[in-house]
């Protein structure tokens, strides 16, 4: 496996009733702290805790009532 490249800073968006875009991201730490490779230029990080793929969305929040979807 090669190495997550490296760079100078992330960048992040949110999406309204959605998720949060991260770019330039060599790692992401989880609320537990696990540490996840990001071998991509971007990922989109679950914000509504219903992800089956969490940290990662799953687009499950298009399925939640708009009350219920992230701010």
């Amino acid at each position: 496996m090669s190495e997550a490249p490296i760079y100078p800073h992330a960048d992040v968006e949110i999406c309204p009733g959605g998720p949060m875009l991260v770019r330039n991201a060599g790692a992401i730490r989880d609320a537990d702290g696990q540490v996840h490779r990001v071998d991509k230029p971007i990922v989109a990080l679950c914000r509504c805790q219903k992800s089956a793929r969490k940290p990662w969305c799953d687009g499950t929040h298009k399925l939640l009532p708009p009350e219920k979807r992230p701010q």
